[in-house]
């Protein structure tokens, strides 16, 4: 099950002022119950710690969403999961987003998490039960960027990827959409030979996201856009 996705992300701001930018990198699809073994030379290069995912603190990836699905009513029954990230790669992570796919042992589609995480150090776990087209909505109650209020509805496309990958996410707030983000890519086979190939052509790809993300940040704010305060939430806390 395991693969690879080059992809690109495209996030466009429309207010207060229209901005939009375009990164390119790469994100593993893993099966959480059997996460790639690499070889030594290139293990420091694709490492999925339990604590990179939900609140940190247990002792698998697994054991830790589970956890939390039961908070919220749902029991897979041992089912698979699917979790779309980046790895950690020679000591630095970071996701904006990841996307896991929960089924139950009958292999139905239970309902999809959306993790989400800011420049802050700071996750908050979305639960969605999309319909047959992978769509659902859910209202905002996290704080992301320093420009936008922790208010509105988040519209998400959240299909299981194939050989082509396509998650967007819209926010809309009581002026309207103010942020679209459409994340594509498509699969590659995760062999060593083409892990090989990213890391070489997006090298440090999840420090480069971050880095990248606050430069653009800084230059929003150069450009006059007010700051949002934030307040520091239990979440932040515990991570």
């Amino acid at each position: 099950m395991t693969a690879l996705y080059e992809a690109t992300v495209v996030h466009a701001r429309r207010k207060p002022r229209v901005r939009a930018f375009r990164h390119r990198f790469y994100l593993w699809l893993v099966d959480v119950d059997a996460l790639p073994r690499l070889p030594r030379p290139l293990a420091p290069f694709a490492r999925f710690r339990a604590a990179d995912h939900g609140d940190g603190r247990g002792a698998t990836i697994r054991e830790d969403l589970d956890g939390w699905l039961t908070e919220q009513g749902v029991d897979l029954r041992g089912g698979r999961v699917l979790m779309l990230a980046s790895a950690r790669v020679a000591g630095h992570v970071f996701n904006p987003l990841s996307v896991f796919w929960c089924y139950r042992d009958t292999g139905e589609l239970a309902c999809v998490v959306a993790e989400v995480h800011n420049t802050y150090g700071g996750r908050h776990r979305y639960l969605l039960h999309p319909d047959a087209n992978g769509d659902d909505t859910t209202e905002k109650r996290f704080y992301v960027s320093p420009f936008l209020t922790v208010d509105g509805t988040y519209r998400l496309h959240v299909p299981e990827p194939g050989e082509q990958l396509h998650v967007t996410v819209t926010l809309d707030q009581d002026d309207g959409r103010v942020l679209t983000a459409v994340l594509r890519g498509r699969r590659l086979p995760a062999t060593r030979r083409q892990l090989v190939r990213l890391l070489l052509r997006y090298p440090l790809a999840p420090l480069v996201v971050s880095a990248a993300i606050r430069l653009r940040g800084f230059a929003l704010w150069l450009r006059g856009l007010p700051i949002v305060p934030r307040a520091v939430t239990n979440e932040e806390k515990a991570t």
